[in-house]
């Protein structure tokens, strides 16, 4: 048995029959359209979203590479400067 989003077959028929009924045939498409459009409109402020999150977490991360770079310079020079010390 096929689901689409949990829901049936059946249940889709349903549903479709009802919408038929309470708007008529000719208000369907109109109605479709109009959320096609509002599907459209909501996925493009997602992708907004995503890309303005993105764009700013990416200067964090450039942020936490340099850190961590400096921090494993400085471990592996205090690292070199004990070996060289226990070397004399």
């Amino acid at each position: 048995m096929q689901y689409l989003l949990f829901i049936s077959g059946g249940e889709i028929v349903l549903v479709m029959l009802l919408a038929l009924l309470f708007f008529g045939s000719k208000a369907i498409p109109d109605i479709a359209k109009t959320l096609g459009k509002g599907m459209r409109e909501f996925k493009k402020a997602t992708n907004e979203i995503k890309r303005e999150l993105d764009n700013h977490t990416s200067d964090i991360q450039k942020d936490i590479n340099e850190v961590s770079s400096t921090v494993k310079k400085e471990t592996t020079d205090i690292q070199k400067g004990i070996t060289d010390k226990l070397k004399d």
